[in-house]
């Protein structure tokens, strides 16, 4: 290979916006759907900054039939007058990173979420087009940019206006991101968020695409809404308790809610931002639930001197928390430009505060709720216990071929060493599974059978789940161990592949799997390994030839070419038992030919998805029957 020069004209200095079309994940962490809706939520954190600090009160995103977004708020409006730099200040935050009202007290915001001055620039940088007009109470201005910025238009002023406020348009670049298509229900699950934390907040969200749609979300006791929608589905231990206080020039807001499931739910912002990977604040409320349940524990004999004190899991069980901060902006520091942590190190002693003396008062106040909660905190504690052994037997063994006896009689292993071409198929019965044993690829595929319906864990605790056969049996096969021990860089199975029949009671037995590995194993889900098998629905046979049909418009056009007529031979499988080896590996195990549907995760859906596992796979019967009720319709090929 050529030697290659490296000297002082390798060096580049990328100017302006082009070190953000360069590496926009620096900027907006990703160029996927996440990276994608972040733009839209860096205009918006703009909005709210104005509506947090006293400026307007409604915020409308319109995602608009051309694919471009509309962000409009009631604020002061953006300036428009000539920057020191010799441009429109307009220009300058549209064009120039770093460049905003947030670095001084002089823009009159208190606090705000928006801190870096980069995120409009960035959002022109990864954009084929960006309009912006502003409303300053006399005229109405408008600038566009396209390019990524790199052309600029005038400002120009275009009408007459008595209000303020600021309406930003942009369409993001194809070449940039892997789709540029938004998603509804993710922008309004985001604007329902907004509209939780800041009370007459009202935001609008309007679908022109297709069927126009609009959703209007607005709130007096937002957080308790909050804590009311994240529990809709389950059983509530009291009624939602909501807290706020100030320690250190930090405002802590927040209300909780146990119920009676094993899950906990944690959802933390700083300035309406919401802060996915919790941070400071989060580390000093989970803290304080500790101390203070175990002080409440003590103090009431449920608890001697000589006994441990209960882990923070143990207190969390069941948890539904909100918290959110007001931080100066002398304060507040954020792990990087997408703010998905908070690191503000006086954020942890204030939360701690605030949520310690609240939880104190509502302990003391409600001692039958108190005692309850603890009882339940009790048996958790009791239940992890048990986990941990069980644990340890699935790590270690009660002797030194334990993973061998799990599976003995249950997995045809592959003979490949390499994860990265080992595939696993989790089928459903022995009958398919004795098929799909003949029918593999024995170098890559392994087969691991079912029997039956494995446990509905979002009815279980996690030592219950461990003892389970089947599940014991996944785990093992895995490798990665479960729950502490978890860890993916020992997956032994690139592809795990969920294969049931194509009936109504494939669909529950492939949901039970989806939900067991979405609860204790999500980073599988997350890094892409987990897929559903799509087997055929019919074998159609004309002359000695025959077809495979997946769909019944598949089916139909398969009849439309070869004719409709007596000579047309056609199965209906009602499961993977029907097929011999030879079949199934044609239609379903075939790498060359088989069709997989990898299973995705939407970590900014992440609470809808969470909703949705909740509706189908818990105790409440009513919220499941409304589900089905409304998607019914979707439903195709259902088997009755």
């Amino acid at each position: 290979m050529p030697k290659q020069q490296y000297d002082e004209s390798s060096i580049v200095i990328l100017e302006g916006l082009d070190a953000v079309r360069k590496r926009p994940g620096m900027y907006i962490g990703s160029t996927d759907s996440k990276g994608l809706h972040h733009l839209v939520w860096e205009i918006v954190d703009n909005a709210i900054d104005e509506a947090l600090n006293g400026y307007g009160d409604e915020i409308t995103i319109i995602l608009e039939k051309d694919g471009s977004v509309t962000v409009e708020d009631h604020g002061r409006g953006m300036p428009v007058g000539k920057h020191k730099s010799g441009v429109s200040t307009l220009q300058v935050i549209f064009t120039i990173l770093h460049a905003g009202g947030k670095f001084t007290s002089h823009g009159g915001y208190t606090s705000a979420g928006g801190l870096h001055g980069v995120g409009a620039s960035v959002v022109n940088a990864l954009c084929t087009w960006c309009k912006v007009m502003v409303h300053d109470g006399k005229d109405v201005w408008s600038m566009t940019f396209e390019n990524g910025g790199s052309k600029i238009g005038k400002l120009e002023k275009v009408g007459k206006t008595n209000h303020t406020g600021s309406i930003v348009s942009f369409k993001p670049d194809p070449s940039i991101f892997k789709s540029v298509h938004f998603s509804y229900s993710t922008i309004c699950e985001r604007a329902q968020e907004d509209a939780f934390l800041l009370k007459g907040l009202k935001m609008i969200v309007r679908d022109k695409r297709k069927e126009e749609r609009e959703v209007v979300y607005q709130y007096e006791d937002g957080l308790k809404a909050f804590i009311e929608e994240v529990n809709q589905d389950h059983t509530p231990m009291h009624d939602p308790i909501s807290f706020r206080g100030e320690s250190n020039q930090i405002i802590v807001e927040g209300c909780f809610q146990y119920t009676d499931e094993y899950q906990e739910n944690i959802f933390s912002f700083t300035n309406m931002v919401r802060t996915r990977d919790g941070g400071s604040h989060e580390t000093g409320a989970k803290q304080a639930f500790t101390k203070v349940f175990n002080e409440y524990a003590r103090k009431n004999g449920f608890l001697k001197e000589k006994d441990k004190g209960f882990e923070g899991n143990d207190v969390r069980e069941g948890l539904t928390l909100v918290i959110n901060l007001t931080i100066p902006e002398d304060y507040l520091q954020f792990e990087g430009q997408t703010k998905e942590k908070l690191g503000t190190p006086e954020a942890k002693p204030a939360t701690e505060t605030v949520v310690s003396e609240n939880l104190r008062y509502f302990l003391e106040e409600n001692k039958e709720v108190a005692n309850a909660l603890v009882r339940k905190i009790i048996k958790a504690a009791q239940a992890r216990n048990a986990a941990r052994k069980a644990r340890a037997d699935i790590r270690n063994g009660k002797g030194k071929n334990r993973s061998e006896r799990v599976l003995s009689g249950k997995l045809a292993s592959a003979q490949s060493k390499d994860a990265r071409r080992k595939e696993l198929y989790l089928v459903e019965g022995d009958s398919a599974g004795g098929s799909a044993k003949t029918a593999r690829s024995r170098a890559t595929q392994a087969i691991l059978p079912l029997r039956g319906k494995i446990l509905n864990v979002e009815k279980a605790r996690l030592d219950k789940v461990l003892v389970n056969k089947e599940i014991q049996a996944m785990i093992t096969a895995f490798g990665t161990g479960i729950h502490e021990d978890f860890d993916i860089e020992k997956l032994r199975y690139h592809k795990i592949i969920i294969m049931t029949d194509a009936d109504v009671d494939g669909a529950h037995i492939a949901t039970l799997l989806l939900t067991f590995i979405y609860r204790f194993m999500p980073e599988l889900i997350k890094k892409g390994y987990v897929y559903l098998a799509q087997p055929p629905l019919y074998r159609v046979e004309k002359n000695k030839k025959f077809w495979y049909a997946y769909s019944d418009e598949e089916l139909n056009n398969i009849l439309q070419e070869i004719g409709r007529d007596n000579n047309n031979k056609i199965q209906r499988y009602k499961g993977l038992g029907e097929m011999d080896a030879e079949q199934l590996w044609d239609t379903t195990m075939d790498p060359e030919k088989r069709i997989l549907l990898r299973v995705n995760l939407d970590e900014d859906s992440a609470s809808e998805i969470d909703l949705t596992f909740t509706t189908l796979m818990g105790d409440q019967v009513e919220p499941r029957r409304e589900f089905i009720e409304a998607n019914a319709k979707y439903v195709q090929n259902l088997d009755i």
